[in-house]
């Protein structure tokens, strides 16, 4: 045989062309970040474990736009990597990571507030969000407007010309009630404020705000994006005008996500779609069981709340998702042995992990709240917020009816 025809085809030194539009979300999550010139021909993406990059000496970040990678506070293809991914299956321009979901919203707050400005904001939120919007923004002179869950289906009527920014999450944490995003997107639209979508709870598989007109999602990715409960991190998706503006808040906050959790959330969206098809499923069978249960005074479900709650989630959401929040018959002493009763379920924060988990809000992710602002919002002290994981369903539902009949 020829040295000729030994040689193989030089590989293509470009990028793959951009995936077809008619490939699902599955199939994004596998291969929106192909690349030819990967190193060494390596099928998982290396981690970048380096916090400074050498660059040519005549390198200027200004002319170069950023292109060059110089300091991993700054930009890391690692972390470029896991942006990618999340922004093809939001739909959106681009995305950038953080240290946690939390450092995701400080950094968007920081960058588009300013003394004066008025944030419009759900009651109904992720316990840490209530935090940040209740004690920080304030000190620095943002105005804060509560919107109760009754005054939510009329954003027109809440949203002003004062406002700058509006935060909302749906479904929201932990009643799991559901918002047409796109009207809240028209009413933010109508007075130049920015909409604010924490998508957390439905990920991109089930919903996607961007194409519902918001104008940033945010997540935290230490739940269903991270999936195996190792991870911190957070992530903001959305124009490339608008993430270039949050850049250089996130460099100056500093809430940088490490390139080994930048690997470990790439590897967790790879099998986003197939996890959130289970816990969707777990979810649905679990919440239909408790209905009917003798030990359950009231299910949480997203589009349970009302008729109007279950068009919008039939129209804007391809599933449910894996979270159901119950109030345990009995009050909190209940709630108590309910959880000390689970087998399989662990009794844990977060959400969203392959293991399932359950906790009361109002001592853990809400405890910041006193006795009359979680009664003001609803939050029962014998409500149990469920995450189902992608354990057997029949297992998940027989361990949880029957800690729920030993309470």
């Amino acid at each position: 045989m020829t040295q000729s025809s030994e040689r193989r085809p030089e590989k293509p030194a470009t990028p793959f062309e951009p995936l077809p539009e008619w490939v699902g979300p599955a199939t994004r999550l596998v291969h929106a970040d192909r690349r030819a010139e990967r190193n060494a021909g390596a099928v998982a993406f290396p981690i970048y474990q380096t916090s400074t990059f050498h660059f040519p000496a005549e390198y200027s970040e200004a002319r170069d736009g950023g292109s060059v990678h110089m300091y991993t506070r700054h930009s890391n293809p690692t972390l470029d990597n896991a942006s990618a991914i999340v922004a093809a299956l939001e739909g959106t321009d681009g995305a950038r990571v953080f240290g946690s979901g939390m450092g995701a919203l400080s950094s968007v707050f920081f960058t588009f507030l300013r003394p004066g400005d008025e944030v419009v904001a759900l009651e109904d939120l992720y316990g840490g969000t209530l935090d940040l919007l209740r004690e920080l923004l304030p000190r620095y002179g943002v105005t804060v407007r509560w919107v109760p869950w009754a005054e939510a289906t009329d954003p027109g009527s809440v949203v002003t010309p004062r406002t700058r920014l509006v935060m909302v999450e749906s479904p929201t944490n932990p009643l799991l009630h559901v918002l047409d995003l796109a009207e809240w997107a028209g009413a933010a639209d109508r007075v130049g404020a920015l909409l604010v979508v924490d998508n957390t709870f439905a990920t991109p598989i089930n919903q996607r705000p961007a194409a519902l007109g918001a104008d940033l999602v945010v997540h935290s990715a230490t739940k269903y994006l991270g999936g195996h409960g190792d991870l911190l991190a957070g992530v903001v998706a959305g124009p490339a005008e608008l993430l270039e503006r949050i850049d250089r808040t996130h460099r100056m906050l500093g809430s940088v996500l490490d390139p080994f959790a930048g690997f470990l959330l790439t590897r967790g969206l790879r099998t986003l779609e197939l996890r959130v098809a289970r816990q969707s499923a777990s979810g649905r069978s679990v919440a239909e069981a408790l209905r009917g249960h003798p030990r359950v005074s009231r299910v949480y479900y997203p589009g349970d709340g009302s008729p109007q709650e279950e068009e919008i989630a039939s129209r804007q959401m391809a599933g449910r998702g894996g979270m159901v929040s119950i109030v345990v018959d009995g009050g909190v002493d209940a709630a108590h042995r309910f959880l000390r009763h689970l087998r399989l379920v662990h009794v844990a924060t977060s959400l969203g992990g392959v293991e399932s988990l359950a906790c009361i809000p109002g001592e853990t992710s809400h405890r910041s709240l006193s006795p009359e602002e979680l009664e003001k919002r609803g939050l029962d002290p014998a409500l149990v917020r469920l995450s189902l994981g992608v354990e057997d369903p029949e297992d998940l539902l027989r361990d949880i009816t029957e800690a729920l009949d030993a309470a």
